[in-house]
């Protein structure tokens, strides 16, 4: 089952089953699929989708730690709510040493040597990690190897 089903699917189960905050979630998924299909003219496949749900993760985790910095302990809880529903739709995470090994390949295969070569590691690892892995700390790995 593609992807965009299984959330459309959810979406009617949590509609049954009276799940309020787990719906306004799917929906405000679906909402920013639709958005991006209607705003670039394409019909997005699983890869698209999980790049919205990678954005929408982002976003939800700076708006909780600026909830933090506020003393809104109740927004930052319910941003996290959503985190973990929209996590459910990622595929398997990799572990450290998984990700580790895939971004010293992608060194050796782009001959890097210095941090002027991170474009081109990081051209090589985001499609083989998209959606396995936050590419903030794969962004920060690859400096380091490129530094070290």
């Amino acid at each position: 089952m593609a992807l965009r089903e299984q959330i459309n699917e959810d979406m009617k189960a949590a509609m049954k089953s009276r799940e309020a905050e787990r719906l306004g979630t799917i929906r405000l998924l679906l909402a920013a699929v639709k958005q991006r299909e209607v705003d670039e003219r394409v019909t997005l496949d699983d890869a698209g989708v999980i790049a919205v749900i990678e954005k929408m993760i982002k976003q939800r985790k700076d708006s909780i730690s600026q909830y933090e910095k506020a003393a809104r302990q109740d927004l930052a809880d319910r941003e996290k709510g959503e985190i973990a529903v929209l996590e459910a739709y990622l595929p398997q995470q990799l572990s450290g040493a998984e990700v580790e090994a895939i971004v010293a390949a992608a060194v050796t295969e782009a001959g890097a040597s210095s941090a002027a070569d991170m474009g081109k590691v990081m051209g090589l690892v985001k499609p083989r990690l998209a959606g396995r892995a936050d590419m903030g700390k794969v962004s920060a790995l690859v400096k380091t190897k490129l530094a070290g």
